[in-house]
């Protein structure tokens, strides 16, 4: 009865503390353990377990700079969307089935966190607002903020991302990793918003607050990166030597000593054979056997810096060949490869195929992809009608010859492409001087043309095979019994010809698969008249896209003249004329030529065309009729835009420019073009040219709607510069009409550019020079301290510039009137510090408003504007 007594005792004990209706010690005590070891640790370990395996599956591009997170792969995650279930199905059971322990919010925050990764952002967003507002965890809290903010950041919602900011900056009790966190979250934001101070400022905080070894050295490569990138090799050289602390992946540690090498010798020195000795051995150093290409693509960097071209195209050739752990590096090599063909030789069609070889190992989302998919387009072009023009003119040149002219023509060819495969094998057979670069065999013997074993003699099989060819056909490898026997059978090869995804290697294994017959050659000479004219209409196309494409697009007037003259005086009757004249006399314009014959041979032959309306008439581009079909055309192109079909909409406004080039059309169509280089090229190129066409158009609607378009491309401090200019235009009425009041003011002198405005919008400047800059490391971080403990309602932001060689200068803004500003340079001389701050630098410090800060731009004299400061706001 006792032992009964005490069962039944136990089970009515825990069976109280199941309930979760009863918010008692028992049954809080209960629901704690059980919630934290059952359901929510098995949730947040399945969701670890993906974040880990998105981190394993992650390649690091070290020869790019590494982004501070990794990116989330869909891939992956679509691939464990069954664990993500069941770590959601967990995660709300221990929300549902324990609404009385301390693991709810914890709970809910894998739930906003599932919901971030498989990309239900508001419903994500939801739940990370759901607990800053009800957790009364701040530690956890603040850890739903940080995530927060960088899904902001991620969404490009960047207002949002801000205010998130504002909020966590008046938190306090802010632990080490959440600290951590905060501050590489901050430089992720940077990141997006191209603030290059910003991701350095937050990056080194992070470092101060980081506990894992891996984090630090992975951090510390970044720093090196991006001091390299800016020139600053001694901190670069230092924070890569860091960057190998901390047990990191050998690939990070290869290209950690390799850049330190880089910054700290290479770069300067003088001492050729020693920088070259080092690639040499660091190419024969076992452990680098997956990095050859890597090696060897320094290498050809650092050849192209001593300006030996062929050199670095050789060795770039070798870099490709050589194995490597990054498929991405290899595009880079390719596409090396097509920017010294385009800037050395203006080889387009070589830039083009190594263009094409770049993106078969880079990933087609990437910005570098997309950035050489648009250069690609008019080069893609150039090789069709080029190689078209090649083909069809040879093929009709043979179609006018004999057949036995046509025979002996495709003999000699084949002749002569059996010499180029011996010539090539005798390259590859000459003896060479021993370099690593070269690929030897493993036991080292001579096998040079002169080898007395015919397998080990290239050249001899080579001429064995053709001579077996010449004789015997193009017949299977197969036995004299297989061969009989097979007359009784099918004619097609037992053997098949062997198949490969690499085209390269089968041609290497087998050459004579590139040696054409004689008969495939006949077969494409044309032998009948619409053969003949379907290839005269074909030429007649490539010369005149080819002459367009030349002249618009490459920029090659001479070569674009070359091809519409051939155009003109081979089809005379081509109905593309009248337009090639008038691209002639545009050609010949540009280069001070003969432009008027082309004047005369339209108003001649076509004039009644308006080609001959516009030679006579140049001021016609912005007449009325020109103005209907550009506004046609434009209507056109915004509606393509609006579908989503980019390239039609551009060929559009291509064409809209060219033959309309001067409307009152043209800065609407100029800036949809830019709209469309907003989608279909880099960041950069799009916000290069929207700040060119707001300093250029004249149209204020069209330069306001351009401005809103720049605004979400400028970094924080840019933001807050721009919206205070516009707040003082926006106030200028009312500065108008104190300025007598406001001079009365002022002591300045008279002379002054500068004037006093109490009301205009200010901002507070630091002035130094470079070497005082360099001094002072953590002046950024110590800002953001300073404003968070004085000025945290203020949304205050800090920026840098370089306002001549002789200063840098750091800017905080926004001040909407000149009190606020004084006020916080009052607080700033009295209790701001930061190490290695001169006390000069700081006592010099000044206050401007915006107007005058344009003035003092344009002067770039410190000392002028720091007398009116004195006399003025002091």
């Amino acid at each position: 009865m006792r032992k009964f007594s005490v069962w039944a005792l136990c089970i009515l004990f825990f069976g109280a503390a199941c309930s979760s209706e009863r918010n008692t010690f028992t049954n809080r005590t209960f629901h704690n353990v059980t919630a934290h070891y059952n359901a929510y640790y098995l949730a947040n370990l399945k969701l670890e377990e993906v974040k880990t395996e998105v981190f394993n599956n992650y390649k690091e591009d070290y020869t790019q700079i590494l982004p501070v997170f990794i990116p989330y792969d869909s891939a992956t995650i679509q691939a464990n969307a069954e664990k993500l279930q069941s770590s959601r199905e967990l995660a709300s059971k221990a929300i549902e089935w324990h609404k009385i322990s301390r693991w709810v919010d914890d709970s809910y925050y894998i739930l906003g966190t599932l919901d971030y990764l498989q990309s239900h952002f508001d419903d994500a967003q939801n739940t990370y607002k759901y607990i800053n507002v009800n957790s009364k965890d701040d530690d956890l809290r603040q850890q739903t903020l940080i995530t927060l903010l960088k899904l902001y950041v991620d969404l490009g919602e960047f207002e949002n991302a801000n205010f998130t900011i504002d909020y966590l900056s008046k938190e306090s009790g802010i632990s080490n990793e959440n600290r951590y966190e905060l501050y590489r979250t901050l430089a992720y934001y940077y990141e997006k918003r191209g603030d290059k101070s910003g991701v350095i400022g937050a990056l080194d905080m992070a470092l101060e607050n980081a506990q894992n070894n891996k984090e630090k050295s992975r951090i510390n490569f970044i720093l090196a990166q991006r001091y390299q990138r800016e020139g600053l090799d001694a901190l670069a050289y230092d924070y890569y030597n860091k960057a190998l602390d901390g047990n990191p992946p050998y690939e990070r540690s290869f290209y950690a000593q390799l850049y330190a090498q880089q910054v700290a010798e290479l770069n300067a020195s003088k001492d050729l054979k020693k920088v070259r000795k080092y690639y040499d051995d660091l190419y024969e150093d076992p452990k680098n056997k997956d990095l050859k290409d890597v090696v060897i693509y320094e290498r050809a960097l650092f050849e192209e810096k001593q300006g030996d071209v062929d050199q670095t195209l050789q060795l770039l050739h070798q870099a490709a060949k050589e194995p490597g752990s990054n498929p991405r590096v290899k595009g880079y090599i390719y596409q090396k490869l097509a920017e010294i063909n385009l800037a050395e030789f203006k080889d387009y069609r070589a830039t083009k195929y190594y263009l094409d070889s770049a993106l078969t190992f880079i990933n087609e989302q990437d910005p570098v992809a997309l950035q050489i998919s648009t250069q690609k387009e008019s080069l893609d072009q150039f090789v069709f009608h080029y190689e078209r023009i090649s083909k069809d003119d040879s093929l009709l040149a043979m179609a006018a010859l004999s057949p036995e002219e046509q025979e002996l023509l495709a003999e000699q060819f084949i002749k002569s492409e059996e010499e180029r495969l011996i010539a090539q094998a005798k390259a590859k057979e000459e003896p060479r001087n021993a370099s690593i670069f070269d690929n030897l065999l493993a036991f080292g013997g001579d096998k040079g043309s002169g080898s007395s074993f015919y397998f080990d003699n290239g050249v001899a099989m080579q001429q064995g095979a053709i001579e077996f060819r010449r004789t015997w056909g193009n017949r299977p490898l197969q036995d004299n019994w297989r061969r009989s026997a097979a007359s009784f059978q099918s004619v097609t090869p037992t053997i098949p010809e062997p198949v490969s995804e690499d085209s390269t290697s089968t041609e290497e294994n087998n050459p004579l698969a590139q040696l054409p017959t004689k008969e495939a050659l006949l077969s494409e000479i044309p032998d009948s008249p619409e053969k003949i004219e379907l290839l005269n209409s074909e030429l007649e196309e490539s010369y005149f896209e080819l002459g367009k494409l030349l002249y618009f697009d490459l920029k090659e007037i001479e070569l674009s003249i070359e091809n519409l003259e051939t155009l003109v005086s081979a089809y005379p009757e081509s109905s593309r004329k009248p337009e090639a004249y008038y691209l002639l006399y545009l050609a010949q314009k540009d280069l001070g030529g003969n432009s008027q014959q082309y004047v005369s041979r339209l108003n001649r032959e076509y004039p009644e065309s308006q080609y001959t309306f516009s030679v006579n008439n140049p001021e016609a581009s912005s007449g009325n009729l020109a103005y209907l079909e550009s506004s046609k055309r434009y209507e056109q192109a915004y509606n393509y835009y609006y579908e989503g079909q980019y390239q039609a909409a551009k060929d559009i406004i291509k064409t809209t420019l060219e033959e309309y080039p001067l409307t009152r059309n043209t800065e609407r169509i100029l800036l949809l073009d830019i709209m469309l280089t907003g989608k279909t090229e880099s960041r950069a190129r799009y916000r290069e040219r929207l700040e060119a066409y707001i300093e250029n158009s004249k149209d204020q609607d069209l330069v306001e709607l351009a401005r809103n378009m720049l605004n979400p491309l400028l970094s924080s401090e840019e933001l807050a510069t721009l919206q205070a200019e516009e707040n003082n235009e926006a106030d200028s009425t009312l500065v108008e009409n104190t300025e007598n009041e406001q001079s009365e003011e002022s002591n300045a002198d008279p002379d002054s550019p500068y004037t006093y405005s109490e009301a205009a919008t200010h901002i507070f400047v630091l002035a130094m020079n470079p070497s005082q800059a360099e001094e002072v490391k953590n002046l950024l971080g110590d800002l953001e301290s300073f404003h968070a403990k004085n000025f945290a309602k203020s949304r205050l932001r800090t920026g840098e510039m370089n306002m001549n060689r002789e200063n840098a200068i750091y800017i905080i803004s926004p001040f909407s009137n000149a009190e606020k500003a004084k006020e916080y340079y009052q607080v700033f001389e009295s209790d701001f510090t930061s190490e290695g701050l001169p006390e000069e630098v700081k006592k010099n410090a000044f206050v401007i408003s915006i107007e005058n800060f344009q003035a003092l731009n344009k002067t770039k004299n410190l000392e002028e504007y720091r007398t009116f400061f004195r006399s003025a706001y002091k």
